[in-house]
């Protein structure tokens, strides 16, 4: 199959998986659509893959560029061709040009901004170059040949939900959120899902303050929600990174009467909650796994392959990862695979 063959968009399917990285050397047993099987993990055709992303300013974002390049060393046919993380929307469209006349085979992109690369991102796929968007969502469908993304919305539902659990009865409770990015559709879609939780059994947020996912920024936001609000009895904060400047904030206010769920998963946060010795109760996992899966997904784009324990014959359109809630009961679980703040 040639490369412009497999960069044509295929009818629109969304599959929700817990991870997309599900793959082994050994074929599906399924059969359907012609009895299909693939031995994914078995070397092909060499892949030339570019990756590029926001500066790894924070743990979550570096542990994403950390494990594309993991992912990619796994495989002796892909070369990955890593660029400098960048927050400047210029210098990754720049980034993205130079992958296309370099004429890579793939190209991995998590934009700093969406909209913004959707132009460039569009331009590579018009240059039979397929395009794996990471995370944050560019402008059109065919922008891209797939899509890797967290549940935003779902980890919302997913904090707002245990919430709701933890102060079941309890009327009158005070409930707080610590967002990121304001302007970003994915802080959006998280606190759309956590008022739409929350709703649900009857509590609202009460007081909302947004940070910018770093350490300096959760700070002083958590501050200032501590100053407004003299009792809490329950806040979740979108994002462990800026988390860490959350908990210093909350020590500095000598501040304990409330329990805290986190955002993204950060071990740290994890190992707080199974010690249990800390405001920490929960946090809802964001995979920072997704560059690696979109490293995947771009291997088997271009060799013409599909996921294996799919019966589909090539990769979907789109990959939607889960949002689980880590607690005391099951954080071993997920701790081997969370990242360090």
């Amino acid at each position: 199959m040639s490369r412009k063959a497999i960069t044509g968009l295929v009818a629109a399917m969304a599959v929700a998986l817990t991870a997309c990285t599900g793959n082994t050397a050994q074929p599906p047993a399924g059969s359907g659509q012609g009895g299909a099987k693939v031995a994914n993990d078995e070397p092909g055709e060499k892949v030339v893959i570019g990756f590029s992303a926001p500066a790894a300013d924070h743990g979550w974002m570096a542990a994403i560029t950390n494990a594309a390049k993991a992912e990619a060393g796994k495989y002796s046919d892909v070369e990955l061709r890593v660029v400098e993380g960048t927050n400047d929307v210029n210098l990754q469209i720049s980034q993205v040009e130079t992958f296309i006349n370099d004429k890579v085979d793939a190209i991995v992109l998590l934009p700093f901004d969406g909209a913004a690369l959707t132009p460039v991102a569009l331009k590579a796929m018009k240059a039979g170059i397929p395009v794996i968007n990471v995370d944050r969502e560019f402008d059109s469908p065919f922008a891209a040949r797939s899509t890797v993304l967290g549940d935003n919305y779902g980890m919302g539902v997913s904090a707002g939900t245990y919430i709701c659990e933890k102060l079941k009865g309890k009327t009158g409770a005070v409930v707080a959120e610590i967002a990121g990015i304001d302007s970003l559709p994915l802080t959006q879609d998280r606190s759309k899902g956590f008022a739409d939780a929350l709703s649900e059994c009857g509590l609202k947020v009460n007081n909302r303050v947004a940070a910018e996912f770093t350490v300096e920024s959760g700070e002083k936001a958590a501050a200032n929600l501590l100053q407004a609000a003299p009792k809490l009895d329950a806040v979740w904060n979108h994002d462990d990174d800026q988390g860490v400047g959350v908990s210093a904030a909350i020590k500095n206010a000598g501040r304990s009467e409330f329990f805290l769920v986190g955002g993204a998963g950060s071990a740290n946060v994890m190992r707080e909650i199974k010690a249990d010795n800390g405001l920490h109760k929960a946090t809802v996992v964001y995979p920072s796994t997704q560059g690696a899966d979109g490293i995947r997904l771009a291997r088997l784009a271009v060799q013409g392959k599909a996921l294996g324990d799919l019966v589909e014959v090539e990769i979907p359109r789109e990959i939607q990862l889960y949002a689980p809630v880590v607690t005391k009961d099951n954080v071993d679980r997920y701790l081997p695979a969370a990242f360090e703040s």
